[in-house]
């Protein structure tokens, strides 16, 4: 993660990630520092949680886009963790779920996302589930991050296992780059790990979208890459 922190401290109030859900009329704009932020309380919350092992995120296979799942990683790096993009294996202490239909996974702490494009929290949760939200607001800012094994897992999915070096390879994009989802790794590359390491900044569309107002998106933006 030392690239958020450089960048962090090279351009903080720059934007790196907006998010849109054409559908529902949905735009939020994350700065890098906020970005930082959000990944330093959900690094802390792992620590309060006495999480060190694996984190599991089926958020980030079905909804890779969302700038929740996205942060999930980053924060699991942060905290020197592992992040299985997919249902927990028996390395797993962790689950990070969506909001549909909350509940528990047995015999591991689980927190469930809200989604809402301003981060609001998530009420009546079944017992054994936490709100990420409410739970990671309530964390300090900051959290040093933690030292890791170069070659440990730090990404794994149905297709790939990538260790925490790897996770650096991502190509630089220093433009502002437009990402419609499709894995749960290639978003994560294109939309952030590209960017942040070329200066660059993403603009995530969710959902479906007609080509005319993907477009406009593109153009209000100022989209320099992935415009026909």
């Amino acid at each position: 993660m030392r690239a958020l922190t450089q960048r962090t401290r090279r351009s903080g109030a720059d934007p790196l990630l907006t998010w849109y859900r054409p559908e529902t009329g949905a735009r939020t704009e994350l700065s890098v520092r906020t970005v930082a932020n959000w990944v330093d309380k959900t690094a802390n919350l792992l620590a309060t949680l006495g999480v060190e092992g694996r984190v599991a995120g089926p958020v980030s296979r079905s909804h890779p886009g969302h700038w929740m799942s996205l942060v999930w990683p980053l924060a699991a790096w942060q905290h020197g963790c592992g992040y299985l993009a997919g249902d927990p294996d028996a390395e797993s202490e962790l689950v990070v779920i969506g909001p549909e239909a909350p509940q528990a996974v047995p015999g591991r702490t689980t927190i469930a996302c809200s989604l809402h494009p301003l981060g609001l929290g998530l009420r009546e949760l079944p017992a054994g589930v936490l709100d990420f939200s409410g739970e990671a607001l309530a964390e300090p800012d900051a959290h040093g991050a933690e030292p890791v094994e170069p070659s440990a897992a730090a990404w794994l999915d149905e297709n790939r296992t990538l260790s925490h070096s790897a996770t650096g390879d991502a190509t630089a994009q220093p433009g502002r780059v437009l990402v419609r989802p499709s894995s749960a790794w290639e978003t994560l590359s294109a939309a952030v790990l590209s960017p942040l390491l070329g200066g660059g900044s993403a603009v995530v569309v969710e959902g479906p979208v007609a080509a005319g107002a993907l477009a406009a998106i593109g153009a209000a933006e100022r989209v320099t890459v992935g415009m026909a």
